[in-house]
């Protein structure tokens, strides 16, 4: 994770193919992200995990909902939203979450996302209740937040459904000391996959994948030819 230049957000909830799904596991892409904002529950995360488990691609589960926590991934991703009005989001779903499985995680499996929410029209930032109205001093300061005051290994500036402000991104990533910066939404061909990768660390190909299948997996070379 810590060397991840490229990843492929895939959803439970959307269908993909089984040549689809081959072909971007053997594209060369640092890693699969499982997760998605509404309609993930347990048996459609098992249904994915197990299909994706047929490659070496390293795995991970985004747990956006305790109902769909799936053992036998690499790694657990615990989204921090940092701009939400809803406290929830913070640190009550994840009480939640640790009253019921606390005892059984193993802890070195488990990494913590800051999470900025860029797009207000986006279901992530309605569902999470986001403040997305940020401007270069908001987003630096949250960008220190997770990074410096939180310790979150990634600071992850999402703006699901559009392309994003790459001088926002680029600001955060200078103020971040020690974690990396992922970068998703928008990212829909090569072009915006080169320019969101000079701005951010790790670059995350979600939507395209599911309309723009060709386009997103020339994404993957188009980061490594960097």
């Amino acid at each position: 994770m810590k060397q991840w230049k490229h990843t492929f957000k895939l959803d439970p909830d959307r269908e993909l193919s089984d040549e689809q799904l081959d072909r971007l596991c053997l594209s060369g892409t640092d890693g699969i992200l499982v997760g998605g904002s509404s309609g993930v529950t347990f048996d459609n995360t098992v249904d994915l995990l197990a299909r994706i488990r047929r490659y070496e691609v390293p795995c991970v589960l985004e747990i956006s909902t305790q109902e769909a926590i799936v053992p036998g991934f690499d790694l657990f991703f615990i989204p921090i939203v940092l701009n939400t009005r809803d406290t929830n989001w913070i640190v009550g779903h994840h009480h939640q979450a640790l009253r019921e499985y606390g005892a059984l995680l193993d802890w070195k499996q488990v990494v913590t996302e800051g999470y900025i929410m860029m797009n207000k029209e986006s279901t992530a930032a309605q569902v999470t209740q986001a403040d997305t109205d940020l401007d270069v001093k908001d987003v630096e300061a949250y960008a220190r937040m997770a990074d410096q005051l939180f310790r979150c290994p990634i600071v992850y500036m999402e703006y699901s459904g559009m392309f994003g402000d790459m001088r926002l991104v680029s600001k955060a990533r200078e103020v971040i000391k020690h974690a990396r910066l992922f970068y998703g939404g928008g990212i829909d061909g090569p072009d915006r996959a080169r320019e969101a990768a000079k701005a951010a660390d790790t670059i995350v190909v979600g939507n395209a994948v599911y309309d723009a299948f060709e386009q997103a997996l020339a994404t993957v070379q188009a980061v490594k030819d960097r």
